[in-house]
């Protein structure tokens, strides 16, 4: 017998061309032809019955919110823990945050230590209700070893492509779940083409960023809980680690979902994608007024994470940066780790480089006046440093 978890979920619709697809069955990108787009999930929010007063006595997990992800029967929820994650202030950098209010959400409490746990417990969860049981997954890092944990928690089999150029920690972590590691000579793209064929060759089901929908509502409950834990309002400014990008285009659907809901006002933040000198498309194409990003890559990056020649959805996290009135930046890598030093050493933060990246942001955005004063500020750090210390050294 079905185990509702009163799941708003309706269907499915292309971010691109509109076009409807059914929840019933496993779903990966838009099927028109010419479009191959992202799908987003859609919700009765005229259904909804939840209160926010409600979510005071639910436990604090990212399921706090099982009205508005896809899962029907809570049987099929694989969950570690995931979600939650406290809110810091930045307090002794006064030098750089006289005048504004500084945050960072802290994701490296998630489960395998990184923000990628979100989207892989939604999606795996989803795709087992579905009747999935491989996985595969071409990763830097993280979301490798976040698939690994849950597809081991689910009693489900994964299969992980890593470049040979990541740091030791993710590549023993994703073993140690017993995934299936494949080393590959490349970056994250290359890692992406062995995987597609392999998924064709042998069944397995692809869960790349954006390839299937379901990740996005994972990472998009870090918009509601950034809304909820600053007393249901929204930043000035969100300054997000954009490699595949998923984070932002779910940050910013959780906003308008809220709005929906009237749980928040039409105020939205600016959003700034944050990217490494060595591969950042969707910076160069934002300052250059394009709609779409070209493949960019110069090589390794201490912030593996950023390491994403073209994401997928371009074109999305393009418009959402736009449609924000928000901004990008570049950082270099030696900006990268003074920045980590800087953050460890006067706020006891190790935050992934990626994360780190966003302080130097913020910090060239302050001195230029991309800051106001008075402004709040979130920095979204995806994870936690340990697995990097091979690149930090």
């Amino acid at each position: 017998m079905t185990q509702p978890t009163n799941s708003l979920l309706t269907h499915l619709e292309c971010a691109t061309c509109g076009r409807k697809h059914p929840i019933s069955k496993l779903n990966t990108v838009c099927e028109t032809e010419d479009c191959k787009a992202i799908l987003l999930a859609q919700y009765d929010f005229n259904s909804n019955v939840l209160l926010k007063a409600d979510l005071k006595a639910r436990p604090a997990s990212a399921w706090r919110y099982k009205e508005f992800l896809p899962v029907h029967d809570e049987r099929n929820i694989v969950s570690l823990g995931e979600g939650f994650t406290a809110v810091l202030t930045v307090s002794n950098l006064q030098q750089h945050t006289a005048g504004k209010r500084v945050l960072i959400k802290d994701e490296s409490s998630n489960p395998t230590g990184s923000f990628k746990a979100r989207g892989l417990s939604i999606a795996v969860s989803k795709a087992k209700e579905l009747g999935v049981k491989e996985f595969v997954i071409p990763t830097a890092g993280n979301a490798g070893g976040a698939l690994a944990a849950y597809a081991a928690k689910a009693g489900l089999k994964a299969h992980i492509f890593m470049p040979k150029l990541t740091p030791q920690a993710f590549k023993d972590e994703a073993r140690l779940f017993g995934a299936e590691l494949t080393e590959v000579d490349g970056n994250i793209s290359d890692c992406g083409k062995l995987a597609n064929a392999q998924a064709a060759e042998n069944g397995w089901f692809d869960i790349s960023t954006l390839k299937e929908p379901y990740r996005l509502e994972g990472k998009k409950t870090m918009g509601y809980e950034i809304a909820e834990q600053l007393g249901w309002t929204v930043p000035d400014v969100i300054l997000y680690p954009t490699g595949g990008g998923t984070g932002i285009i779910g940050i910013w659907k959780a906003f308008d979902e809220l709005e929906q809901l009237g749980w928040i006002g039409s105020k939205r933040p600016h959003m700034v994608a944050v990217q490494s000198d060595s591969c950042n498309g969707i910076h160069l194409a934002f300052q250059n007024g394009e709609t779409s990003s070209a493949f960019k890559d110069s090589g390794h990056t201490v912030a593996n994470g950023l390491r994403v020649p073209k994401p997928y959805a371009d074109k999305v996290i393009l418009k959402v940066l736009r449609d924000s009135q928000g901004n990008t930046v570049s950082v270099s890598d030696a900006a990268i780790l003074s920045a980590l030093r800087e953050l460890a050493a006067c706020e006891g933060l190790l935050a992934a480089p990626e994360g780190a990246a966003l302080w130097h942001a913020y910090k060239e955005l302050n001195r230029s006046g991309g800051i106001k004063d008075g402004e709040t500020v979130l920095l979204l750090n995806t994870g936690s440093a340990y697995k990097y210390l091979d690149n930090i050294r």
